[in-house]
């Protein structure tokens, strides 16, 4: 009779467990699908904060970050004091956590932070200079006065003014049938509407052709042309200031003996910085 009543509160308890076991888990299971639904974020708490390429006070400063200014938390470089979050542009960066305040985001929140997607900032902002490398057709007369294309290359380089306005370099070059067609000069470009991740944009300028003969030709000269160049295009930021630039132009060619025009069509990459 004795052992009967010990053994029943044993039971008891043993049945106690397993009846609340599962619901133990259910419910740390549900903590944890909550916080894996939940994004991090970071919102800068003073004036002003510097994020760097990398952890330390040594590396590089590549963005200065304003009182509110909110990033997405990448993760915590081991159990020190830096923080690494994603600039609007899609890069990483490092900020002191004693300047920024974590915070928890869950999907469909009003008005919540989002990380930067496949496009990111818009293409010239916080940026100085950039270049471009496009390819495409150069569409040309040649001697026999009919239009041909051909393959065509271009380097440009870019001083950004403003985030609307950029001064644009370029050399380009072409294998003709005539032999190569070398392009050179500058002009401006102005972007609008500048806050847009995919920027339409119109450009001017001016510079020179130069064409150097086939070396098995022994008919053509050297032959150096005048040109007046414009046109437009887009141009579309993806992360890490990457940039995709289509791109149309009409060239007008001319000396003192002839006018004519060409043609560029145009596409590549470039990277602002």
């Amino acid at each position: 009779m004795g052992t009967e009543m010990r053994e029943r509160p044993l039971v008891a308890f043993v049945l106690g467990l397993a009846l609340a076991a599962p619901a133990t888990i259910a419910g740390v299971e549900g903590v944890a699908a909550g916080a894996e639904e939940s994004d991090a974020f970071a919102r800068v708490v003073v004036d002003s904060g510097e994020l760097r390429s990398g952890p330390g006070i040594s590396s590089r400063v590549i963005y200065t970050a304003h009182r509110g200014e909110t990033f997405a938390v990448d993760g915590r470089q081991g159990t020190g004091f830096w923080l690494r979050v994603i600039l609007p542009d899609g890069r990483t960066a490092y900020g002191l956590g004693d300047e920024m305040q974590v915070f928890a985001v869950r999907p469909g929140e009003p008005d919540a932070p989002s990380r930067p997607g496949i496009f990111a900032t818009p293409p010239l902002e916080g940026a100085s200079a950039g270049f471009a490398i496009v390819g495409g057709v150069l569409a040309i007369p040649i001697r026999d006065n009919t239009s041909r294309a051909f393959g065509y290359l271009e380097g440009r380089p870019s001083i950004v003014v403003h985030r609307t306005v950029t001064l644009d370099g370029y050399v380009g070059n072409a294998l003709t049938a005539d032999g190569s067609q070398i392009l050179y000069g500058g002009g401006a470009a102005v972007h609008f509407p500048p806050s847009w991740p995919i920027c339409p944009f119109l450009g001017i300028g001016g510079g020179g052709l130069t064409v150097r003969p086939n070396v098995d030709s022994f008919v053509l000269k050297r032959e150096d042309l005048y040109l007046a160049r414009a046109g437009g295009g887009i141009l579309m930021a993806l992360r890490g200031r990457i940039l995709v630039r289509l791109e149309v132009t009409n060239m007008t060619l001319f000396n003192s003996e002839s006018l004519k025009n060409a043609q560029t069509y145009a596409g590549g990459f470039g990277v602002y910085f």
